[in-house]
C-alpha cells in the first residue's frame, strides 16, 4: 500500500478523518481550496469525490462554474492516480479533454477508476466522470498522464 492509501486509512479513524485528509490534500495543492472538495470514497484505483455548490463556485448563471468543475476532475484524478501508481513510478498531466453535458445545478460528485490503467505505458488517460444528486452525468473529462520511472535515488 502506498503512502497516500496508508495516510487515508490512518486518518479516518479519527472522527471527521476524511474531512481532514481532503483539507491536507487541498493544502499540498491549494488551487484546490476554493472548490473544498471532500473525498466520500478512496481505495487502489478509485476514487469519489463531492464538491458542494455554494457562491463561490457559480457562475454569471448560477450554476456550477466549469473551471470549478475542471479543478473538481484534476483533484479526483490526481489522488486516484497517486493512490493506484506502482511506487517506482511517477505521473504529471500533459492534456485535459472537456465535455459540458448539462447545467451543473445541485452538489457535484467526481469519479475516478483506474482499474484498467496500464501503468507500464508511457501515457495513460484518465476519465473521470461528474454527476449531480440526481445521478445525472454533467461533466467528463478525459486526463492524459504521462508515465515515467522515477530516477534512481542517490
Amino acid at each position: 500500500m502506498n503512502q497516500v492509501l496508508k495516510a487515508y486509512n490512518k486518518i479516518q479513524k479519527y472522527p471527521f478523518g476524511k474531512r481532514i485528509f481532503s483539507y491536507m490534500v487541498s493544502r499540498r495543492a491549494p488551487y484546490f481550496k476554493g472548490i473544498r472538495p471532500q473525498i466520500e470514497e478512496l481505495r487502489p484505483n478509485f476514487i469519489k469525490v463531492n464538491m458542494r455548490k455554494r457562491k463561490a463556485v457559480h457562475n454569471h448563471i448560477q450554476t456550477v462554474h466549469a473551471i470549478a468543475m475542471c479543478n473538481l476532475c484534476e483533484y479526483a484524478m490526481g489522488i486516484c492516480a497517486e493512490s493506484s501508481i506502482p511506487p517506482h513510478r511517477r505521473w504529471i498531466p500533459m492534456g485535459m479533454e472537456v465535455a459540458y453535458l448539462k447545467k451543473a445545478t445541485t452538489n457535484l460528485s467526481a469519479t475516478c477508476d483506474l482499474t484498467d490503467a496500464d501503468w507500464t505505458q508511457s501515457d495513460v488517460p484518465c476519465f473521470v466522470s461528474v454527476k449531480d444528486t440526481k445521478g445525472v452525468e454533467v461533466m467528463t473529462a478525459t486526463i492524459k498522464l504521462r508515465v515515467t520511472d522515477k530516477p534512481p535515488k542517490k
